[in-house]
């Protein structure tokens, strides 16, 4: 059996942006998503906030499922759901 991943785009208001197979492509999106405010883009990891990068990305979802990864830059922000298909 395999495992198919999914990730869920939201932006800040919680409105579904879009569904992705691929993590670098929901990564960009968010990035996009995020950077409209005047500050920095930030990323919620484990040990707390930082920028955010792809390997950083990877590590903190890898091995998990239904977690959430949060982008915040200001007030406008982004998230990523990972979720597993189920059959």
């Amino acid at each position: 059996m395999t495992n198919i991943y999914t990730y869920c785009l939201f932006d800040h208001d919680d409105n579904f942006e879009g569904v992705y197979s691929s993590l670098k492509a929901a990564y960009r999106d968010a990035l996009i998503l995020a950077n409209q405010g005047p500050k920095p883009v930030l990323m919620q990891t484990e040990v707390g906030w930082a920028t955010p990068t792809l390997k950083d990305l990877r590590n903190t979802l890898k091995g998990t499922v239904d977690v959430i990864v949060l982008f915040r830059s200001g007030r406008t922000g982004s998230k990523i759901l990972k979720t597993k298909l189920k059959e």
